[in-house]
């Protein structure tokens, strides 16, 4: 079976073609960081304008490296949130527009709950539960246990910045540009993570997210430096930082609930030193560690099909035409749109 997958949700116009929800037949993405780089992130209104342009070239694009017409295409999952709402509409309206012509199913997919699919769609495997899980991103901090297809306990998310925020706005901050978490990356990788000391925020409350505080005190560091600031040396403790207090509680959360299956995923999940972290604790707790490689990360459309494969055979869907873009949309809601089967 074939899936078509349409990601919206921010600032890149991703397609994809995949089969039986773990091969990608094909996958492309329209970039939209050089229009959005000047501004230092990402404009709402100009990112929807960017996506109307990309869309239907991305399309036939696909089609022809995938060597498949429309009509072959089984059914279209898109994202319908959370995201930018006008970036999400052209998403939308798109697939609904190829389902209504096709008369082919449509899948609503919930953004959050796709990144924890590209784990799996890159080992080339279907979904295994439960597990425990942290979704961190520029927009999103999530940590949960997954105990089957749309069936989340979320134990804590951020209550302001997300890691990959407070990555953009340092960057910003000491020059590096758009988008942060690279650049940070990069600049870091000669430095030292012990050189400055940056806060752990909230590392022994609960699973509850705040990375707001270490924004204001990685600023206060950058401001009481001044021209003595090592670059290499504050990107390397603010990595640490972020990766500490996020694998902490990771740490935390898998003794409380035991688990043998960790993935995390977002586009934060791309960091190294993220990875190196949650590899230690793997280890060390004998769990075993998903990780999407960095090009399934980010925003993509290759784990919006892979998980639309997998929801369309575990629920019945009623009337999807319906669904409408939403930009703010918890997970573990329970969807109007979405009928168990008994």
């Amino acid at each position: 079976m074939i899936t078509l997958g349409i990601e919206s949700s921010c600032d890149d116009t991703s397609l994809a073609l995949v089969e039986n929800g773990v091969r990608i037949r094909a996958s492309l993405l329209s970039s939209q960081i050089e229009t959005h780089r000047r501004f230092g992130g990402v404009v709402p209104e100009v990112a929807s304008r960017k996506h109307l342009e990309a869309i239907n070239p991305l399309i036939r694009e696909l089609l022809a490296a995938a060597q498949l017409t429309l009509e072959e295409i089984d059914q279209i999952a898109v994202t319908t949130g959370p995201g930018l709402l006008g970036a999400l509409l052209v998403g939308v309206a798109a697939g609904k527009a190829i389902a209504w012509a096709l008369r082919k199913p449509f899948i609503p997919i919930h953004h959050l709950e796709a990144h924890l699919e590209a784990a799996f769609l890159a080992a080339g495997r279907p979904p295994e539960y439960p597990f425990l899980g942290l979704v961190v991103s520029g927009g999103h901090s999530n940590m949960l246990i997954a105990r089957g297809i749309r069936d989340y306990v979320t134990l804590g998310r951020t209550a302001d910045d997300a890691p990959g925020e407070l990555f953009d706005k340092i960057a910003r901050r000491i020059g590096l540009g758009y988008p942060g978490g690279p650049a940070i990356q990069k600049e870091s990788i000669s430095g030292n993570p012990d050189r400055y000391q940056l806060p752990r925020p909230l590392i022994r409350r609960g699973y509850g997210f705040s990375f707001s505080g270490l924004k204001t005190a990685t600023i206060a560091v950058i401001d009481r430096a001044g021209d003595s600031l090592s670059l290499n040396d504050l990107c390397a403790s603010l990595q640490n930082a972020v990766a500490e207090t996020l694998i902490s509680k990771v740490g935390a959360a898998l003794i409380e609930y035991p688990m043998s299956r960790l993935v995390i995923a977002g586009g934060v999940a791309a960091n190294s030193e993220l990875r190196a972290q949650a590899a230690r604790l793997a280890e060390a707790r004998g769990v075993e560690l998903l990780i999407p490689p960095p090009s399934l990360c980010t925003d993509n459309a290759a784990m919006v099909a892979a998980h639309g494969f997998f929801t369309a055979n575990s629920w019945t869907d009623c009337n999807t035409l319906t669904v409408n873009a939403l930009a703010d949309w918890s997970m573990g809601d329970p969807l109007p749109f979405w009928i168990k089967p008994s």
